[in-house]
């Protein structure tokens, strides 16, 4: 599981890291990683907005009526 990663499992991810892509772009993929979490947190909270929007419409408009049922023909 992710919350059973310890300190030994981060360096190695760490060093495979700094091997993988050179320690002169680490700095730039970690704003690049930063920068995509700052737009997905935004995103999650204009939907939520959105959708809690949307709730207080509903609970605010009245129930539709309901139209007066049809008047039956005389066939007399």
């Amino acid at each position: 599981m992710i919350g059973d990663i310890g300190m030994q499992e981060l360096m190695v991810i760490f060093l495979i890291v700094l091997l993988l892509f050179g320690a002169d772009r680490i700095p730039a993929l970690a704003r690049g990683l930063g920068k995509g979490v700052r737009e997905f947190k935004r995103v999650v909270n204009n939907a939520n907005t959105e959708i809690q929007r949307a709730m207080d419409i509903d609970e605010q408009e009245p129930p539709p009526r309901r139209p007066p049922p049809p008047k039956e023909l005389d066939r007399s």
